[in-house]
This record gives C-alpha cells, structure tokens and sequence, in this order.
C-alpha cells in the first residue's frame, strides 16, 4: 500500500502545468443545459469559487463584477452541461488476447499505474465521476483517495468492494487449480454468514459500495451460464450488512431469475440486466433500483467473439448470445419505465470510449435527452450524491464540461469533448 502511494507520486508532476487551478472562474455559456431535462438556456454566465457553483445567471456578466483574479472561460460558441457520469467501469484493466499472460506478468503497482492512466482517458472523455465496481480494493481505494488529495488527475471515484461465491462469476477461473487457489482472497463468500463476513471485511477496508454477482457472468471461464448462482440467503444477509454500514449493494445480473431474487433482496442496481422481463420490470418500478445497461460491453464481447479467436469456447457461447440479446430486452425496460443509470462496463470496453454508450443507448430507442439524464441526474441519485452533483446549480461541485455542437441535435458529439472540469480545476480547456 505504502508502495502503491508513492509510485502515484511519481506521476503528479506529470501534466500539471496545463492545468487551471485558480480559486474563482467564470464561465460565459452559449448553450446551458444546467438540468438533464430542463429547456436549454442561451448565453449565460456560471461563477465559480473554491471548486463550487456560486451563481448561475442570464447574459454575459461583465468580469469586473467578480473578484480580482477571477479566470475567464469562454465558451460562448459551446454546448455546456454537468459532467457526465459512469455507473459501472473497471479502470485497472482492459479486455484484449494478453489478459492471461498480463495477470501473471504484472505486479499490483503497475496495475495501479496502468489504472491512473485509464483513470485520466475516462476524465479526458468527459466523465467526471465513475463507480468502479471491481477491481484489486485497496489499489482501487488508493486511487479514488490519491484523485480526492489532488495528487492525481482523474474523475471522482466511488470504489466497490466485492462478494463473490466459489465458483461463481467474480471467483477466479481458466487458469491451473495451483493458482486458483492463490489467487483467491477474503472476498469469495458461501453462506450468509460467510457473506455477512466478507461483506463487512470489504466496507472494513474502505469500500463505497458493495458488488455482488447474482448471476453467471460472459467472461467466467466455465461453462456455469448466466443464470441464478447466488442463493436468496446470501443475497438477503449482503444487502442486510452493507445497509446497517450504510452502503448500498449492486449487483451484477444477466438472466431474469438472478435479477429478480437480486431485486427481492433490497439491491440498489442491477448491472446489465440482460434478460430483464415482465416479473423483473414489475420489481424495478416497485422498488426504484435502478438499471445499468452497459449496452457496450455487450457489444464489445459480440464483435470480438465473432471476429477474433482468443475467447475460450465458454466464453465465447455467452458473448454472442449476451451481446446479441443485451439491447432488444434494455429497450423493453426502458419503455416500460424502469429508471436508468448510464453505465458502460468501460474496461471490457476501451477506457475513454465510455460516449459509445449513448450512441448505443439512443439507438435502442432513448431519446437524447433522457440519456444525457441518465447520466447527471440519475446517476447522482443512485450514488446519492444529488446535493453535489448532476446539474449545474448554486452550491454544486463545478462539475461541467462543453463541445462545439449540441448532443441533442447529434449525440455523436458526446464523443468529443472540448472542456472538461471537476470540482472548479479545468483538466481540458478550449485554449
């Protein structure tokens, strides 16, 4: 850990200079849209001070009416909006043929290195704020801290810990039983008891939120399904234990039995949610969880499933037919009016792609808007943050970023940002 810390520190000098850190800021808007489904606002003036929105007011506000050595932004010729928010990514790593050989090869510390970089191409992309919902913990938690200290550039991190059963997805596999048998640790639970254990092990080490697999999953490297696997104790005593420390549970869920027993246990989130149906809607509109798509890792394991030849045949029969299946049954939930939390699964996906998700999500059938709201408004209230984040409001984090055209008339520009910052600290400006 103490090792991990000072490999981050190594890097802080790194692009620095190019960023902005003056204390007040005021930014002059072309287009505002400050609230995901609220009319858009023209020419309007955001004061920030000390990373906060101050004022949001209309007309260009002269500079002189603010303190002396207020920063001046110009984005009158820009779409301006909150920063945009990722449900679900896994920033330690990438899917790709050498994931084998990497995972013996790499050492704790440069996958922590290798996650500051994603980390950095996920802030670039426009995305201010992630849930990481698996990956190496105390790596993870050290990263979300070090970006908190300012020591690194990156979004804001809400880091999962996860609960795994033996065996299930989560639980390692298609490696020698040797090392199966290092390779797991204190996460991997059976019985509520044990999952109680583990639940409270991980929040113990600093976890935000709690990830639990209820299902099989694509890229266990068994042929297990994709069906229930986590029995309803299990998932009862998880949600019970993160809720009396004050988390909540996500869960990662494919077929509609593990979605709905996921669901019946007090889950915040479903993670994919691919085979969500009638009995799952009716519970996701009874309880408020929320689903998040990740329409691109579907995708994503679809193409390289048909276009390459490094995916076992376990792996490669459950991409096809998840990737295949992921966007018709995301369509039905949404029409039915299950909430939505934009979500990528980036990591299966290439980090700073995480925009593919909206394009993919609008093709699907969600109107622009309602997923530029999937991604501010929503998300910040399943990570309860909607006193801090999601719009561009008085006493806000200065979460904002712009692009030269309007996502509402081309969500292609999602792709393309042009201004990034977080907290008040310009990470990518229009200069």
């Amino acid at each position: 850990m103490k090792t991990f810390i000072q490999y981050f520190l190594l890097i802080i000098s790194l692009g620095v200079a190019s960023i902005i850190h003056a204390d007040s800021k005021l930014i002059h808007a072309g287009q505002l849209l400050a609230i995901a489904g609220d009319d858009v606002l023209n020419e309007q003036s955001v004061y920030v001070e000390k990373g906060k929105i101050v004022s949001v007011e209309s007309g260009f506000k002269d500079i002189s009416q603010y303190p002396a050595g207020t920063e001046y932004i110009n984005l009158k010729d820009y779409f301006v909006m909150a920063g945009l928010m990722d449900m679900h990514v896994h920033l330690q790593g990438e899917l790709g043929p050498n994931n084998d050989s990497e995972e013996l090869k790499e050492s704790d510390p440069l996958v922590g290195m290798k996650s500051v970089w994603h980390a950095k191409k996920t802030l670039m992309a426009g995305f201010t704020t992630v849930r990481d919902v698996g990956s190496k913990d105390l790596y993870m938690f050290a990263l979300r801290d070090a970006i908190n200290n300012g020591w690194l550039e990156g979004p804001r991190i809400i880091a999962a810990g996860g609960v795994a059963i033996t065996g299930g997805h989560s639980d390692i596999s298609g490696i020698r039983p040797e090392l199966m048998h290092f390779y797991s640790d204190e996460s991997i639970c059976d019985g509520p008891y044990d999952c109680r254990r583990a639940t409270r092990n991980a929040i113990k080490y600093g976890a935000d939120l709690i990830k639990i697999t209820s299902t099989g999953g694509v890229m266990t490297d068994r042929k297990t399904g994709t069906g229930q696997q986590m029995e309803m104790d299990e998932l009862k005593e998880v949600v019970m234990a993160a809720k009396r420390m004050g988390r909540k549970v996500a869960s990662h869920a494919h077929q509609e039995d593990g979605i709905v027993a996921a669901l019946e246990a007090g889950v915040a989130s479903i993670e994919h949610g691919t085979y969500t149906g009638e009995k799952a809607i009716k519970l996701f509109k009874k309880t408020g969880a929320y689903l998040v798509p990740t329409l691109l890792a579907g995708d994503t394991v679809k193409n390289i499933a048909l276009n390459s030849n490094y995916m076992s045949e376990a792996i490669r029969e459950k991409a096809i037919r998840v990737g295949t299946d992921m966007q018709g049954n995301f369509a039905k939930a949404y029409k039915a009016g299950v909430n939505i939390a934009f979500g990528t699964d980036s990591g299966i996906s290439r980090h700073g792609t995480n925009a593919q998700e909206a394009i993919l999500m609008h093709k699907a059938g969600m109107p622009v808007m309602e997923i530029l709201k999937s991604a501010t408004v929503n998300a910040a209230d399943l990570i309860d943050m909607t006193s801090q984040l999601g719009t561009i409001e008085v006493g806000k984090h200065a979460d904002i970023i712009a692009m030269n055209q309007s996502p509402l008339d081309d969500v292609q520009q999602l792709l393309d940002i042009d201004f990034v910052m977080r907290s008040g600290t310009v990470y990518k400006d229009v200069k």
